[in-house]
This record gives structure tokens, sequence and C-alpha cells, in this order.
């Protein structure tokens, strides 16, 4: 199936229409095949030609690092749901009859972690404002509606909820002028985040018009723009028809006197292999945009210290600053994926030993978590009591930002809530008082 899509040129999406046929390439059996899907039916699935065919080394699936990217696994869901939804699938089941049970198992999935329904939603009067979040004073997150699909979906994806198709679950907006008086009403917001999905995955035309009205605004002093689109489908930057639109669009916000911050997601060394992602990284720094990089620690993608190295040291020398190695979130097939935060800190620091200073600009490991971006800073013996020390590097309250914290070692702990505070009662976020209860922000 070919995309019919303004501004892409030769670009082949696959869907979980396609999946049987493309895990035939691995040589699996019809039973691991459909257990597969089943997963597909709960977790979406969407992949293109130049990720298949350029970046899987197919004689190495299952392990490949870039087929773990973006294809479902049967053991990333508990062994009953999958057996459940595959018994639905071989019984020839009704589509309605196969959405309810993946609805029940994704409701038991965090779909939408750190508060982002109930904090983050900003309100005018007492109606929710759609497709924006604002959970820190100065940033504000957009999600604009004809970019809230991805040229390919990370199986990771803490946002997969964006792309199962419940109106209820997503969070869209094509109110460019309702973001203008938003920020118009709100001065403290210095920097916007187009986010999705994927912004790239809109043609210039359409980035244009969220873009261009914001460049008339003083209070702005970035613009950034979150995509996986340099790893997943470079020639947007490069081969696509309005390649050449889209970095004069980039041009012109760095021209208004903004910073134009390009958060590139890179999850592998493999994914800036190509020479095509180098092409499109020099045509977006030409622009005067920055390329930042950011990614998360996932367990058999990326989850050793050379891997890490040898991604900051040739995103440094492409130009790009590494700028986040993330927690994976709480949200998910997260019991899949995670790393115990001990052994993140551990594969951090080894790779930070093992770069330059150029690229030490990288923070990490950080969990985004309600309270804020939360960074383990290091393990330590403090007064005989072994612990994590703790940093909020942005954070709801802003008072917080920079305090350092402690939390008791626990050596299992993957995430903010497994942790207890240590020489004190409650972290210092926690808890928080709303509407006569504290509720604790993890």
């Amino acid at each position: 199936m070919t995309l019919t899509q303004t501004g892409t040129r030769g670009f082949r999406a696959y869907t979980a229409k396609h999946l049987d046929d493309l895990l035939k390439r691995a040589d699996f059996d019809a039973e691991t095949r459909l257990r597969v899907r089943a997963v597909a039916t709960v977790l979406p699935f969407r992949t293109n030609a130049y990720v298949v065919d350029e970046l899987i080394d197919w004689s190495d699936i299952p392990d490949d690092p870039i087929y773990r990217l973006v294809f479902p696994q049967e053991d990333m869901l508990p062994a009953a749901d999958v057996s459940r939804i595959a018994d639905l699938l071989r019984g020839e089941a009704t589509p309605g009859e196969i959405q309810a049970a993946a609805h029940a198992v994704r409701m038991r999935l965090n779909p939408h972690p750190a508060g982002q329904m109930e904090l983050n939603i900003p309100r005018k009067g007492s109606e929710p404002v759609p497709g924006m979040q604002h959970k820190y004073p100065e940033t504000v997150l957009f999600f604009p509606k004809q970019g809230q699909t991805c040229h390919a979906y990370c199986t990771y994806c803490f946002r997969w909820a964006q792309f199962v198709g419940d109106p209820d679950l997503k969070m869209a907006s094509d109110d460019a002028d309702g973001l203008v008086r938003y920020l118009l009403e709100h001065p403290e917001v210095t920097s916007v985040l187009f986010t999705g999905g994927d912004p790239m995955i809109m043609s210039a035309a359409v980035l244009r018009r969220y873009v261009e009205p914001l460049l008339a605004l003083e209070q702005l002093e970035s613009i950034r723009i979150g995509t996986k689109s340099l790893a997943y489908w470079p020639g947007r930057f490069a081969t696509d028809p309005d390649a050449a639109d889209t970095l004069r669009l980039f041009s012109s916000v760095v021209e208004s006197g903004k910073n134009l911050a390009f958060m590139a997601h890179f999850s592998h060394p493999r994914e800036m292999e190509s020479e095509l992602v180098e092409t499109a990284v020099r045509a977006i720094r030409d622009t005067g945009a920055v390329i930042r990089t950011q990614a998360p620690l996932i367990r058999t993608i990326n989850d050793d210290a050379d891997t890490w190295a040898e991604m900051w040291r040739t995103q440094h020398a492409l130009g790009m600053v590494p700028y986040y190695m993330f927690v994976e979130r709480d949200t998910g097939p997260q019991d899949y994926f995670a790393v115990p935060l001990a052994r993140a800190y551990e594969i951090f620091r080894d790779a930070y030993a093992g770069v330059s200073g150029l690229c030490r600009t990288v923070r990490g490991p950080s969990m985004s978590s309600t309270p804020g971006k939360v960074c383990v800073d290091g393990i330590a013996e403090v007064a005989g009591l072994r612990v994590f020390v703790l940093h909020l590097i942005q954070a709801r309250d802003p008072d917080l930002v920079g305090r350092p914290f402690f939390a008791h070692y626990d050596p299992e702990a993957v995430w903010l809530n497994g942790l207890r505070p240590a020489f004190a009662d409650s972290f210092p976020f926690d808890p928080v008082v709303r509407n006569g209860e504290a509720l604790p922000l993890r």
C-alpha cells in the first residue's frame, strides 16, 4: 500500500493488515504470527518500507534492535491477554468483539501517564482547552490535528494511546488561532513544542499554518518540533517534493529571531548510518535550527553503555546536540521494556564517561513523571544508608527545580512510584493538597 499524502515521494506505509506478510520474512510459524497480531490489536503498529528494507537486519530476527523497535513482540503483554485475543482472531470473532477485548487490556496499561489528562490540560473557565498541554509555566505543548500519526511507531511509545483509534484517548487540535489566543493570555509562556504523533508527517503548507502565526509573538523565545522523522523518513528533508519549502519555513523561524529547536528522536546508532540522514541533518542545520537528540533507555534495544556512547559521539559528529536519556515511562508495556533505575544510572554513567566533554550536554537518566523531570544523579552512601541521589530538572512547581533529594536504594525500582523517601517523611513534591485532599504526585 502506498500512502497518499501531500509532501511525500515513494513513501510506503505498512499497518496491522500487512503484519502477517511482513512476519513471514522472519520465518515465524503461523501461531507465533497470530500471537504477534494479537498484540497489535492492543498496541498500534505502523512502519514503512525505509525502516523495513534499510534499517532492519532480517537475518537477526527477533534480536535485531530496529525490528524490536517497531514490531510487536508476543511477550509484551500478559500471556493470558494475548491468548484470549489470539483465540478471538482464530475463531473469526467480529471486529467489535476483538476491539472490546483490546480496549479492556489498554485500560490496564495507564494510557495517559504523568497526569497528562487530569493535570496537564489547561482550562478556560471550566472547559478544557483541547489539543494542548501546559505542565511547566514557560512551555506549552501543542498537538496539531494533522500531525497525530508517525512515519513509523515505536513499540515503547508513551503516546501509544494517540494511535489506537479511541477518540477519548486522543489529544489533537486544528485551532491555530486558539493557540495564539492562549499564548497571549499566558505571557509566562516562552516556548511552544509541537508534538504528536509527529508534526513532520504534515506537509510544509500545513505546518506553516501552525508555525507562522507564532512568529509575531514577542514573548516566544523558541519553537520546538518533536520528531522521529530523521530516523524513520530522512527523505522528508532531502527528497520529498516539499523538502525545500519545509526548510524555508525553518529558516523563517530563525530569521524572525526565535530559536528553532528540532528535537530529534534516535533510539539506536543504526538509525544514523544512512547517508540520507547525514544529508537531512546538514540541510536542517543550514537553516539555523539546532538539532537536539533524545530517547528513552529501553531493554533489548539500547540497554548498554556502548550503544549510548556511540549514539552521542555520532550525533555530535553530525552537528547535533545530545540532550536527554529518558527512563521508559509507566505506560503501555513498561514491564517489558523498563530498565531498573540503578542499572539505568550505571549505563548513563559509563556512557557519559566514554565521550568527550562536548557530548556531555546530555542529561539523564530522567523520569518524565507527574511532578516533573526527575533525574537520577547517582547512588551514594549517606549516614550509613545507601540512597539514590535525585533532583528535578524541570517541575510543575518551579521552586523545586534543582533541589537535591534522596530515596532509599532499591535495585528493582523502575519508576518514581517504586521509591521511598530517605531522610524525610515525603519527597519535596509530595503530598500536594488539592480540594482538601492530599494527593501524591508520582
